[in-house]
């Protein structure tokens, strides 16, 4: 009897553990969004631009496809650039995605990656929090809200 009650409590230990190691690693891309924000923009403009920081927690590698929004006709990525004149330029993102490496972190920033709303639909201010929708090759969508915010 005593047997038969040590090979369950093993067998439920064995079990215990491996549903534990399971549920702990983080397996395929784990994305996260902080920090999205954008700045005012007047209806005049017909773009505005959107930042944030994309972080992978996972194991494999994912990538950031596209991005769409009800406050914009389109999203592009974009990447700035030093043109040869010196002047700063911009240009969509080589490929037409934006790689985020597993354990590592990509910055959507002023003067680097970011995301440009052609085609607004309206008057983005102050205040406002913009639904955004990003699009990953393996993490599939992640919904995000935008503060616009003064610089």
């Amino acid at each position: 009897m005593m047997r038969k009650v040590f090979i369950f409590l093993a067998l439920s230990a064995i079990l215990l553990l491996a549903a534990c190691q399971g549920s702990g690693a983080a397996s395929g891309p784990a994305i996260e969004v902080e920090e999205a924000w954008g700045r005012p923009s007047p209806m005049v403009a017909d773009a505005a631009a959107f930042y944030a920081t994309i972080l992978n927690r996972g194991n494999q590698d994912d990538r950031l496809l596209g991005a769409d929004s009800p406050a914009c006709g389109t999203i592009e990525m974009h990447e700035s650039y030093m043109m040869d004149n010196g002047a700063m330029g911009m240009r969509p993102v080589e490929g037409g995605a934006i790689s985020v490496p597993a354990g590592e972190q990509v910055e959507l920033k002023p003067g680097g990656l970011h995301l440009m709303c052609l085609q607004k639909q309206s008057e983005i201010n102050a205040g406002d929090h913009i639904p955004l929708t990003l699009h990953f090759e393996n993490a599939g969508d992640i919904q995000v809200k935008v503060e616009i915010k003064e610089p």
